[in-house]
């Protein structure tokens, strides 16, 4: 071969492989975003064990976990549970939204709960999450629905500086806590924010006592920013394996998140167990959700 003929052949190949690279970048930007497999690990962090934790996560299929914040574990050591194993914490989950609500009639009890949330927020930052996960309000004897609309978003407002300054999102998760129980309800509280920092947190299991999870899905759509799935059939409601119910149309559900184009972390909040108990949940979610 002739130097002239080795460079145009070098030339041609080159094109060729700039050209094979470029469709291989096309396939990939136009491939259907994928969901992603996190457990809810939550406040079940043991001290020293969160190697040992994580790594069981990691070696049964999870790509991610979720944690709960404010906690009792030295950030140090969740950052080096994550770092070797390669586990990403997603999220984490306001520890403190049951016991001081926002919702609450003493002030000082909503303040409680405020500064735990910013606590969430720092923390979620500092693990390289995404979102903080917040029960916005609970509705009892005390507390009529139209106050904890009111007390909930006021105090949520006052979370949005630290969550726009930490780039994290503050999803509210609807859950048994007699508040926002439609979703045309739940969107219109979260679009009254008028803030990109705020969204949904959708659970599929906890809407099924009072709606069905895929219209759920469609009224909230772009509004979703993570996802929890766990099985709910009666009469045990939330203790059954997932795929063994018979109240959740999965298929429907999956057709529901592929209409609104959601697609991210989906996190198991189920009970764990052993590395084989755990492998069967990554199994049972990729067959209810159609990934295996």
């Amino acid at each position: 071969m002739t130097p002239i003929d080795r460079r145009r052949f070098l030339g041609t190949t080159g094109l060729a492989a700039a050209g094979l690279a470029l469709a291989e970048a096309k396939a990939d930007a136009t491939a259907a975003p994928r969901l992603r497999k996190a457990f809810m690990l939550g406040g079940d962090l043991r001290k020293g064990q969160l190697r040992d934790q994580f790594r069981r996560l990691k070696d049964a299929g999870f790509e991610g976990v979720e944690i709960n914040s404010p906690n009792d574990v030295d950030r140090d050591e969740v950052l080096q549970a994550r770092d070797s194993t390669g586990l990403v914490i997603h999220g984490v989950c306001d520890s403190a939204h049951w016991k001081d609500t926002f919702s609450d009639p003493d002030p000082k009890v909503v303040a409680r709960g405020v500064e735990a949330a910013k606590k969430a927020i720092a923390d979620c930052a500092a693990y390289g999450g995404t979102t903080v996960l917040l029960v916005p309000a609970v509705v009892n004897r005390q507390v009529n629905h139209r106050d904890a609309y009111a007390r909930s978003q006021a105090a949520i407002k006052q979370l949005i500086p630290d969550a726009e300054r930490h780039k994290v999102k503050l999803a509210i998760e609807e859950v048994w806590n007699k508040f926002l129980l439609t979703p045309p309800e739940f969107a219109r509280y979260i679009d009254e924010f008028r803030s990109p920092a705020v969204g949904a947190y959708f659970d599929v299991g906890n809407v099924v006592e009072y709606g069905y999870p895929e219209q759920w899905i469609k009224e909230l759509g772009k509004r979703i920013l993570k996802v929890h799935i766990k099985e709910y059939a009666k009469p045990k409601r939330f203790d059954y394996l997932l795929g063994e119910g018979k109240e959740i149309d999965w298929p429907a559900v999956r057709r529901a998140f592929d209409e609104v184009g959601y697609h991210g972390w989906v996190t198991a909040e189920v009970p764990g167990g052993d590395l084989d108990a755990l492998k069967d949940v990554v199994r049972r979610m990729d067959r209810v959700l159609g990934l295996g």
